[in-house]
């Protein structure tokens, strides 16, 4: 009787590949706030600095977090793509559609302080319909992202490369933003996803999440988000 001498192929299991879901769940908050954007800048009367510079510094949170969400990709995903599974193209494709949600920014930016100084109808609009087409391109890419690139991840990369790159994103954020963003990350989330994100958390961001995070996310929530309702009558 032979014996064969060569290692069989062993399938890593479901712990030891990539919690890529975790994308998914992010995801969730740039589809949420790419969509309240528009609207919240419709929302403000002209004339009103104030309230116009309340939302302008909500748009500054959201365009750093995505800022720092990009990076990651950029340092951290697509280069172990495109050495590992093969697929220049989908990555190039990857490439250039940051490159394109970068244009729709770029017009976003050249409005906003215009808007931020003045609040005045002409800038208000411009911006609203500047959000309005970034986030048609943000949608795309997120599409493309979830559907083609999370399974390559799931296969090409170990758990510590993919858990690096959500440490790089946290660790870019102010320190005082943290536990907005984990409201955010939340808010949509369901209660096994909750239960998950929170797990990752240490005993004192848990202990912080559950004492202050909450209630300070609920507050930021209340104080960009409530003029929607008396405009919108809801």
């Amino acid at each position: 009787m032979s014996v064969s001498l060569r290692r069989t192929a062993v399938e890593p299991s479901a712990d030891q590949r990539p919690h890529t879901h975790e994308m998914v769940v992010v995801h969730r908050v740039f589809r949420r706030e790419s969509a309240l954007l528009p609207r919240l800048v419709r929302a403000v009367p002209d004339g009103d600095t104030d309230r116009a510079a309340r939302i302008a510094v909500h748009l500054d949170d959201y365009l750093m977090g995505l800022h720092h969400h990009h990076s990651g990709e950029d340092e951290l995903i697509w280069p172990l793509l495109r050495e590992r599974a093969g697929d220049g193209e989908l990555v190039a494709r990857m490439e250039e559609q940051h490159q394109e949600i970068d244009r729709t920014l770029a017009v976003v930016g050249a409005w906003a302080p215009a808007w931020r100084r003045e609040a005045d109808l002409l800038a208000r609009e411009e911006l609203a319909l500047a959000l309005v087409e970034h986030r048609s391109a943000l949608l795309v890419h997120l599409d493309d992202e979830e559907r083609l690139v999370l399974p390559l991840v799931a296969e090409h990369l170990t758990v510590a490369e993919w858990d690096l790159v959500g440490r790089r994103g946290l660790e870019g954020l102010p320190k005082d933003k943290v536990l907005i963003a984990l409201g955010a990350i939340l808010e949509d989330a369901t209660p096994q996803e909750r239960a998950y994100f929170l797990g990752k958390a240490p005993l004192l961001g848990r202990l912080l999440w559950h004492t202050l995070g909450r209630r300070q996310y609920a507050a930021a929530c209340r104080a960009v988000r409530g003029p929607l309702h008396v405009v919108e009558g809801r």
